[in-house]
């Protein structure tokens, strides 16, 4: 049994690790923490769990906590996951890894000298679409991959209009935006598919200096793009055109073609409203729709839930990691590695000119 501590226990733990844990027979959550008592007990009392702490540093050293789960904002990653590597616990963080390039890599070189598993919840890495569609890909069911295309929607990033309790993401160092957190998932997601990018040119076009935030009737500065526009390079050779625009409500869909020397992959969403590292796909080889075989889902959740099923499927990998003595998949040095994209990202939108990614 691996013995788990949530830090950030409420909001989006509270609807996705923590019901993703509760289904898993090999953890037990044996601790939460928020940034105040009355919180950290509501959540403790919530998810029947026994501990209740307001200081990460505490949960990560207690003797009760093998993984520590880092869910607080980008801007707090570092801390959390310093407390959980200097106790010799093994850590699970939230996406991004750091606030930059430069801070997640400081982070992947602690933790590989900690010896200790560590993993980040790029989750789309570990859904049963994504890693079907990667095997279609590895077998030439469609050729030689030549390019890929992604279409996504960002909301509720990168819009006119702000919620409340993300009026903080318009400030570039909080180290969440449509390009840290919605490309970065689904870039990622495409990388597993169709291999990882070499070279980038980019727009990162921002419209809106001020945003609105929702029913407030006041405004915040905006220093985060709308939209994010890249051509670029795959390993392999491939092309690929990735589109992610923001907005101000759900997001409406996304749209993958990967086109090979023989044949073509075209993956949409089942339902609307989501995320493509959220849910199950729309699976087409030359048109004609295809299934995931079973024995790609083995987490004990329906897809069609929402975000639970990839989240555990992360966490299954954790456990597999551990029991095997192997570096999970993806790892901090995996999250590094994504964070050097969106830094190229950045730089060639700032220059103009087509980028390495280093």
């Amino acid at each position: 049994m691996i013995r788990v501590g949530v830090v950030g226990a409420s909001g989006w733990a509270g609807a996705s690790h923590l019901p993703a844990l509760a289904g898993l027979a090999a953890f037990e959550v044996t601790a939460v923490a928020t940034t105040n008592q009355a919180s950290a007990d509501k959540a403790a009392a919530a998810h029947g769990v026994p501990r209740a702490f307001t200081d990460a540093g505490t949960l990560a050293a207690h003797p009760d906590v093998d993984l520590v789960v880092v869910s607080v904002r980008a801007s707090g990653h570092a801390e959390v996951i310093r407390a959980a590597l200097e106790a010799g616990k093994h850590v699970l963080s939230e996406w991004p890894l750091g606030v930059d390039a430069a801070e997640a890599e400081d982070l992947a070189r602690a933790a590989g000298a900690a010896g200790v598993v560590h993993a980040v919840n790029l989750q789309g890495y570990q859904s049963p679409d994504a890693r079907y569609v990667a095997d279609l890909i590895a077998a030439g069911t469609i050729g030689r991959l030549e390019s890929a295309a992604l279409v996504a929607a960002g909301d509720p990033l990168g819009g006119p209009r702000i919620a409340p309790e993300l009026a903080w993401s318009t400030d570039p160092a909080a180290g969440t935006s449509l390009l840290t957190i919605m490309a970065g998932h689904f870039l990622a997601t495409l990388d597993r598919m169709a291999g990882r990018l070499v070279e980038v040119s980019a727009r990162l076009p921002r419209p809106h200096d001020h945003v609105d935030v929702t029913g407030t009737g006041r405004t915040v500065p905006n220093g985060v793009p709308a939209q994010v526009m890249l051509h670029g390079l795959l390993e392999n050779g491939a092309t690929a055109s990735v589109a992610v625009h923001g907005g101000s409500g759900s997001p409406d869909g996304f749209l993958i073609k990967l086109v090979g020397s023989e044949g073509t992959v075209t993956v949409a969403p089942t339902r609307p409203g989501t995320y493509m590292h959220w849910t199950d796909w729309d699976i087409r080889v030359n048109g004609e729709q295809v299934q995931v075989p079973d024995d790609y889902r083995t987490v004990p959740f329906d897809p069609a839930g929402g975000p639970v099923a990839n989240v555990a499927a992360v966490y299954q990998e954790i456990a597999q990691s551990i029991a095997e003595g192997r570096r999970p998949q993806p790892d901090f040095h995996t999250a590094a590695a994504h964070h050097r994209v969106l830094a190229a990202i950045e730089r060639a939108a700032a220059t103009g000119a087509t980028e390495k990614v280093w």
